[in-house]
């Protein structure tokens, strides 16, 4: 009988699990909330661009036209190559638009006979006769509901979307208390630019956050109010924002995206002499953040602002944070149309905002406060299981990465997988390997190892994460570390870890999508 699997979205992820499991003789149905694919593409910031080298960014047996001859495509491009990868992989006709997933509750064993398994899903297998998932939608149109009963479910939810991450506030001095607006960076973004442009227009702004979309943002603000109406910019701490992604001349990757970069650190599950190597050039890896580091603080303004960040380069790019600064940013710093200020606590009060109990008379006068603060990715992808026993599984304790083998399979929990909350510095290859790896587990190539093996095996990631990513640790990033994990699912599949041809091609020259595009 025909295994049926659900996918839940058709962003990147969602896209490339269903192609994949197309190449395996699947059948996969695709839940989409939204009328079109793309996810995070769908409504970006009309100022955004790709953020990573479209080299970087690209499926693997798809390139990027040759009519696109940027280096860094705008929104609009990269919506129009995913939408031509769906078609011509006709992947369109498995995806149900305007259907949101509203819970998945599994049928199966109760959860005595489950947590006494010593094999995911009792069997090892990602299949079984005795359970099944129940997949609630509802059609967004109509609201009407129906319930999918699947032998096996793929979760790409994505984590920067739909529930924003909203700080905390003092009693009583949160957005409630402002009688002017507060809204989340998405819903800005879910604006189109003309509409966006009129909402901010000749209006005190007061942005919240310094990540890209902060950044962004701010500019489109500038534009629209120039120096007459400056737009405030509240950040708490200070990032290694990139100018370029060629410091002092060398392409960043040859720094941090080849396996002589990856010598430089301890891995999760390294033998005695990779451990002692890693001891043995930690200067070096030292050496490359301060190399990064002093590029930026030389080719933009930081020390003049009090914008040089405490920690190192290193743990930024180890925590997927870096991303590029819009140009002219400084400029509009200078000539004041964009203001920076430092605050761990901001209070809301009727007509302005206090930030770090200043004095009355330095309250921010507002108009507008948009929050650029991300998105809950744990929060929505914990409130979709019914079983609270998953949902406790899933969220992991609070003071550990969120727990998934391979980043993909939660030891405990049987016939599901997650892809696309672990990032790394491009995404969409990321999740392409993934996905390979997926499509060849649920075709029965190789199995999965024990519970405690697995387990043992997170806390080993937990471990390195901590390690290099510093507080930032449960964004699960392995964007520093990334062939290294590689090499843990092509050894799993089968195939050669090993991708260059020659010693120091493998050692030395950056790896990306093409590397993967055949399987020796």
């Amino acid at each position: 009988m025909e295994k049926q699997i659900a996918i839940i979205g058709a962003g990147i992820s969602g896209l490339l699990a269903c192609k994949y499991a197309l190449s395996k003789g699947f059948n996969p149905i695709v839940f989409e909330s939204q009328s079109s694919i793309g996810g995070v593409w769908t409504t970006p910031l009309e100022t955004t661009k790709l953020q990573t080298s479209k080299q970087l960014y690209q499926f693997s047996d798809f390139p990027w036209p040759c009519s696109v001859t940027e280096e860094f495509p705008t929104q609009h491009q990269v919506l129009e190559y995913v939408e031509a990868y769906a078609h011509h992989f006709d992947l369109f006709r498995h995806i149900k638009f305007d259907t949101k997933v509203v819970s998945i509750g599994f049928e199966g064993p109760n959860d005595e006979e489950m947590q006494s398994w010593h094999l995911w899903g009792g069997t090892g297998e990602p299949f079984s006769s005795k359970g099944k998932w129940n997949v609630t939608v509802e059609n967004t149109q109509n609201h009407s509901t129906e319930v999918y009963r699947v032998d096996f479910v793929v979760l790409c939810l994505g984590r920067f979307s739909d529930i924003p991450n909203i700080p905390e506030f003092p009693p009583k001095r949160g957005p409630e208390a402002f009688h002017g607006e507060v809204i989340h960076s998405m819903d800005y973004a879910a604006m189109d630019y003309e509409t966006a442009a009129k909402y901010i227009k000749r209006k005190r702004i007061v942005i919240v956050g310094l990540q890209k979309s902060a950044l962004d943002i701010a500019m489109e603000c500038c534009t629209a109010n120039g120096v007459e109406h400056p737009c405030t910019l509240l950040y708490r701490t200070e990032r290694w924002n990139l100018p370029n992604y060629l410091p002092w001349g060398v392409p960043l990757a040859f720094l941090y995206l080849n396996r002589f970069s990856e010598l430089l650190v301890h891995k999760p599950g390294e033998g005695f002499l990779r451990s002692l190597l890693a001891t043995f050039l930690s200067p070096v890896r030292w050496g490359f953040s301060k190399f990064v580091e002093s590029y930026i603080k030389w080719k933009l303004p930081l020390a003049k602002y009090g914008m040089v960040p405490k920690h190192s380069f290193h743990q930024e790019i180890n925590s997927c944070l870096t991303s590029t600064v819009p140009e002219n940013f400084y400029d509009k710093v200078e000539e004041g149309s964009i203001l920076l200020k430092k605050t761990q606590n901001i209070s809301f009060y009727e007509e302005d905002l206090m930030v770090d109990d200043e004095d009355e008379g330095s309250r921010l006068k507002a108009d507008l406060v948009i929050l650029a603060t991300g998105f809950r990715g744990d929060k929505k992808l914990r409130d979709i299981f019914v079983s609270p026993t998953f949902q406790d599984y899933i969220a992991g304790s609070p003071d550990a990465t969120v727990p998934l083998y391979r980043q993909c399979i939660h030891p405990r929990i049987p016939q599901l997988a997650i892809i696309g909350f672990s990032e790394s510095i491009a995404n969409l290859y990321t999740s392409e390997i993934r996905c390979k790896w997926l499509a060849e587990l649920l075709d029965g190539k190789f199995k999965l190892p024990s519970i405690k093996d697995m387990e043992e095996d997170v806390c080993r990631w937990d471990k390195y994460m901590k390690e290099y990513s510093g507080q930032n640790y449960r964004r699960s990033c392995i964007g520093a570390l990334h062939i290294w994990y590689n090499d843990q699912l092509c050894m799993d599949m089968g195939l050669n870890p090993k991708r260059k041809k020659g010693f120091f091609a493998e050692l030395f020259e950056p790896y990306g999508p093409m590397d993967y595009a055949s399987s020796p």
